[in-house]
């Protein structure tokens, strides 16, 4: 059975659960995702749905890539997954993967990319304290020392420094499922999503 599915993040806000508490929930507009590939053990050595999510013109796409999509239907899709599958027979090109997946009170897997931040600090990219402000020191934001003058002489490979912050793929885990409105393809998961606003995410059921 698929576990996946892929949605865009729309935002956050609040809702009161059954017992009255007032529960903070992202909103994702979940699907619907169209099998546009399936790999198994003969072809491709391991057995996965690839699916397409976000309709773009045909027109748009590059040719190779137009005639992997009419394979599943006449359609175009923007973003393209791949999603574990153990039983890839169950399953025909062009069929619809919908939010029927998921329940109310499920636990979800969700991995989407980061904000970005820009080059940062070792502060704010790694959570370092300053130093004094006062009695004439001039190291407020610095990193201090990086290394060893003798031996080894060198800096430390995975030494914190300063650089590229956000924008890297994140994962959080067992999220709960809050709601789910399949008429409006869209699901509310407790607590916070990776990644901006219409930023593209991967939801996966946690067995």
């Amino acid at each position: 059975m698929n576990t996946g599915i892929l949605g865009r993040k729309i935002g956050m806000t609040t809702i009161f659960e059954s017992d009255g508490r007032l529960v903070p929930v992202t909103v994702v507009q979940a699907g619907p995702c169209v099998v546009t590939q399936i790999k198994n053990m003969e072809t491709d050595g391991y057995k996965a749905l690839q699916l397409g999510f976000g309709k773009i013109d045909l027109k748009k796409v590059n040719r190779p890539d137009a005639g992997h999509f009419k394979k599943s239907g006449e359609k175009g899709f923007a973003t393209l997954r791949e999603f574990r599958v153990d039983n890839v027979e169950d399953y025909e090109l062009g069929q619809t993967i919908d939010l029927s997946i998921f329940s109310v009170g499920d636990k979800v897997m969700i991995s989407g990319t980061s904000k970005g931040r820009g080059f940062q600090g070792t502060i704010k990219r790694h959570g370092f304290s300053r130093g004094p402000e006062t009695h004439g020191s001039r190291n407020h934001r610095k990193p201090g020392s990086i290394g060893q003058s003798a031996w080894p002489a060198r800096v430390i490979k995975g030494k914190r420094m300063p650089g590229h912050m956000g924008c890297t793929r994140v994962t959080v885990k067992n999220l709960k499922v809050v709601d789910i409105k399949a008429e409006q393809n869209v699901i509310l998961i407790k607590g916070a999503v990776p990644g901006s606003k219409t930023g593209v995410v991967e939801l996966r059921k946690v067995n």
